[in-house]
Formats: C-alpha cells, sequence, structure tokens
C-alpha cells in the first residue's frame, strides 16, 4: 500500500506547486498593487468594457448587421492568407497545376471583394 502512495508523490508534489505558483501570480500584484497606491477604483475603472461601447441595459438589443458583415470578411480574407503561405511554400512541388487553381482561389476571392465593395459593406458610416 505504501508503495502505490509513493508512486503518486511526484504528482501530488506537482499539483502543490502548480497551486502555490498560481497563487503567487495571482494575490502578489493584487498586493503589491494595494501596498503602491496603485489600486485607485473609480467608476470608469470599474464599468464593464466589451466591444468598444459601454454595456446596454438589456441583453437581447438587436445589433447592425455590418457588425457580423465585417466578421465574416475579416474571417474569409484571413482564411486566404493562411492558404497563401502553405502555396507559396510547396509551390515547386504542386507546379503549373496549383498554381493554376490558386488563381482561380484568388480570382473567386477578388470577385468576392470587389462586390463587398461595390455594396458598400466596407464603408462605415
Amino acid at each position: 500500500m505504501a508503495s502505490v502512495a509513493v508512486q503518486y508523490l511526484p504528482i501530488l508534489l506537482f499539483l502543490g506547486v502548480a497551486l502555490i505558483l498560481s497563487c503567487v501570480f495571482v494575490f502578489l500584484p493584487q498586493g503589491v498593487a494595494r501596498l503602491t497606491g496603485a489600486y485607485k477604483p473609480n467608476a470608469d475603472k470599474l464599468a464593464e468594457y466589451e466591444c468598444g461601447f459601454p454595456a446596454f441595459e438589456d441583453s437581447r438589443m438587436q445589433f447592425d448587421v455590418r457588425f457580423y458583415l465585417v466578421a465574416i470578411l475579416f474571417i474569409v480574407f484571413d482564411l486566404e492568407a493562411a492558404f497563401l503561405y502553405p502555396w507559396a511554400v510547396s509551390l515547386k512541388q504542386i507546379g503549373w497545376t496549383g498554381w493554376l487553381s490558386m488563381m482561380v482561389f484568388l480570382g473567386e476571392l477578388v470577385l468576392g471583394f470587389a462586390y463587398a465593395w461595390k455594396k458598400g459593406a466596407l464603408e462605415w458610416e
């Protein structure tokens, strides 16, 4: 029975050290801030801040569809950049077929960008 407990000793030691370090990293900065005078709460510091504007009273308030449109456009063009790097690295191995398929992909993205621009999705009033 004692040998089983000895086998778990490194795990318990690791968990103890992790608990002590996490407490130090959480509570030590708070204590230092209070002792050095950096802790000066006011209404602005204690206010909630999300998405660049203050919180509303009603959580079911409708947002402008442009928020979602900008997010979708960001994801689309971010994926474009994510596909370009591995394509550029492996261009010698994939040859002309890979080059042509990436040009078709980029052409579709340019068409989508032009459409979004024409519809005014990138303009903010």
